[in-house]
């Protein structure tokens, strides 16, 4: 039994974990809704109902939505070109043709809630608050960068996103901690942990699975599923590709990754289903990047250039968006090349004041290492003469 003193600290080392962030919500006028019919085949359900295929949405949301997802792409785009300027350097993964999860997602949360994932996380980053100067700035390690430039394209962190991690299938233990936390705290508040169809097999994963169903954590496992693993295809990685079936014990959905609404529609039934007592949440985005896993891959080895054109031609979740916009005279086709470019000039600017920011000082090399107060007496650089005193 602990004693009142020790759930005390407890409680206290769990509110450094949920701290409250502005992210980018999106708030609904009545005035102006419309309702939108999904296809038939948005979702598929595995021991749970599946959410209505009938969305009810603000027509100032629809276009917000456009505009981040076209924001996003264009960030990517400008991150393709430093990279091949070689003004990125290491790891650089890219999620065009992957943003309808990212903003679908936001759009069905709240600043309470808590979303961790792996190494595909600049859109991730953008949605949770973080400035398209402060990622690109990150990703050409510069000192304005979100995580100072230190951190780069795997190590982004907002208040309420927990990055951005390198080690594969790692953060959806850590992301089934968080969900502890809020449920220890008495929040009222989910936990998205997204993890790739690549880290679908990790033991960690399904250790995660358990202990969440255990304490019935308010926890979203999500798997983006973009048909490969680095460079190898889903069907030779996995026994079992049906991911959204197992959790096993854990209810599941299969939702249409490449449609902005229903990963919104998901995700919305996802939150109501964990916090209102159910337990975790499965969830199975069936999504497609255009790029290679990382910009070191050219991502035409292991597939073919029709496959990559036909995603791009038939399920593209910008062009998706724009043809609803288009047929409910949301917006006009001139509207949309405004937005369009004003896009385009955010991002050049940003890229501009990227470049501009300095590289972080020498002095910074050693911090953020140890939390303040737990430093050891010394640590060692590169080389062992090389000594750093505290």
């Amino acid at each position: 039994m602990l004693s009142s003193q020790k759930i005390s600290l407890a409680k206290v080392a769990a509110k450094a974990f949920i701290s409250p962030l502005t992210v980018r919500t999106f708030a609904t006028s009545a005035a102006r809704n419309v309702s939108i019919d999904l296809h038939k085949n948005s979702f598929e359900s595995y021991n749970c109902d599946a959410p209505s295929l009938q969305v009810d949405v603000s027509k100032e949301e629809l276009i917000r939505m456009y505009k981040s997802m076209v924001t996003m792409r264009r960030m990517e785009m400008a991150s393709d070109g430093l990279y091949k300027a070689k003004l990125i350097r290491g790891f650089c993964h890219l999620c065009t043709g992957q943003e309808a999860v990212a903003v679908g997602m936001e759009t069905a949360l709240t600043a309470e809630d808590k979303i961790i994932t792996a190494y595909r996380c600049h859109g991730f980053t953008y949605m949770r608050g973080g400035s398209i100067t402060s990622i690109l700035a990150e990703l050409l390690g510069r000192k304005a960068g979100i995580s100072g430039g230190k951190g780069g394209s795997m190590h982004m962190f907002t208040p309420n996103f927990f990055g951005g991690n390198g080690i594969v299938g790692a953060q959806v233990p850590l992301g089934a901690g968080i969900a502890f936390a809020q449920k220890y705290l008495g929040h009222k508040a989910a936990t998205f942990s997204l993890y790739g169809d690549g880290a679908s097999n990790q033991g960690q994963v399904f250790e995660a699975y358990n202990m969440a169903k255990l304490w019935d954590l308010p926890a979203v496992f999500v798997c983006e599923n973009n048909r490969y693993g680095m460079g190898t295809a889903a069907n030779r990685s996995s026994a079992n590709t049906s991911y959204f079936k197992r959790g096993d014990y854990i209810p599941g959905l299969k939702v249409n990754g490449m449609d902005v609404l229903a990963v919104h529609q998901a995700v919305a039934y996802a939150k109501e289903w964990t916090v209102s007592g159910k337990g975790p949440l499965l969830l199975e985005m069936e999504t497609y990047r255009y790029g290679g896993h990382s910009m070191s891959d050219p991502g035409t080895t292991y597939r073919t250039r029709e496959e990559i054109q036909h995603m791009r031609s038939n399920n593209d979740p910008i062009t998706g968006l724009k043809q609803r916009l288009l047929e409910f005279n949301i917006i006009t086709e001139d509207e949309m090349k405004a937005i369009d470019k004003a896009a385009r000039v955010e991002v050049d600017l940003a890229v501009e004041e990227s470049k501009a920011s300095p590289e972080p000082d020498m002095s910074e090399f050693f911090t953020h290492v140890y939390q303040k107060g737990t430093e050891v007496p010394f640590l060692r650089g590169r080389e062992p003469e090389e000594i750093y005193k505290y």
